[in-house]
């Protein structure tokens, strides 16, 4: 009787320890805002919180971090994908006042030295390496983009990955490789083709946001997902919408066609409301 109370207690104790473990090891995601007027991401991983850009002045972060039920506090750093400052925008306020360290590569600090190489903390990155803030692991990765030396990042906890393309004018091998296997993806559907070429910008912006090194719209966003290991995918959202060049119908209707799932289950990242907790099991 001694030895069956004494394993129940074992395995009692052995239970509420691996609950626990569980419990710290959630891996969620969620949006502050997504598109040309603002960016932020948030990943979860157990008790630390990352911010990816931040592209709003720090009211409005503020107040978009408390509709996700987090305080700035609660955040264990920034990693910027690159300089524009639909991303960096907030980054240096939100980190001076909440002494946050911030992750970037070489070419976004000497494009935004003014703004962010006075930070106390600023680590540079090198963008073929991963590395780890407590519990998320990082992996940055190079994208052609009209900036110094952009990147984009994969999240993970060491089984599944978040994978997040945005800010990208062409696919390439690295990127598909880089993104296959993921169980989550952030994936970038800027423009349709056909309204920003009837649309009303400059001939100039068409060409540039268009171009191998603007932003990816609907159908290549589409053709880069039809060449990804998607065998492990839990959730995709379309994100960076282009207000006057796109609709949430049209890129949903691309990312679906491609996986053969209903149009409900893509997520759509809008600017006012970006989007809402989203958990990896």
């Amino acid at each position: 009787m001694l030895i069956r109370r004494r394993l129940l207690t074992h395995c009692l104790k052995r239970w509420g320890a691996c609950r626990r473990s569980t419990m710290a090891a959630s891996f969620r995601f969620a949006s502050l805002g997504s598109g040309s007027e603002g960016n932020a991401l948030v990943v979860q991983v157990g008790r630390t919180c990352v911010l990816m850009d931040c592209g709003f002045n720090l009211t409005e972060s503020v107040a978009r971090l408390a509709r996700l039920g987090l305080k700035p506090e609660a955040l264990s750093g920034i990693v910027v994908t690159h300089e524009h400052g639909d991303h960096v925008a907030g980054v240096a306020r939100l980190a001076r006042k909440y002494a946050l360290p911030v992750w970037l590569t070489h070419g976004t600090l000497r494009a935004q030295f003014k703004t962010l190489g006075e930070l106390p903390n600023v680590t540079e990155i090198n963008p073929h390496h991963s590395f780890a803030i407590g519990d998320v692991l990082v992996q940055p990765y190079l994208v052609p983009h009209d900036a110094a030396e952009p990147v984009q990042y994969v999240f993970g906890e060491g089984t599944k990955r978040l994978g997040v393309l945005t800010d990208v004018g062409s696919s390439t091998p690295h990127i598909e490789q880089t993104l296959s296997g993921c169980a989550a993806l952030v994936l970038e559907c800027n423009h349709d083709a056909v309204l920003l070429a009837h649309g009303d910008y400059p001939f100039s912006l068409k060409q540039r946001v268009g171009g191998r090194f603007g932003h990816l719209n609907n159908d290549a966003a589409a053709a880069l997902l039809a060449r990804l290991d998607n065998s492990q995918l839990q959730h995709v959202v379309a994100a960076h919408l282009s207000r006057k060049n796109n609709t949430p119908e049209l890129a949903v209707r691309a990312l679906s066609k491609v996986l053969g799932c209903r149009e409900e289950w893509i997520g759509v990242a809008t600017q006012e409301a970006g989007f809402a907790w989203r958990e990896i099991m």
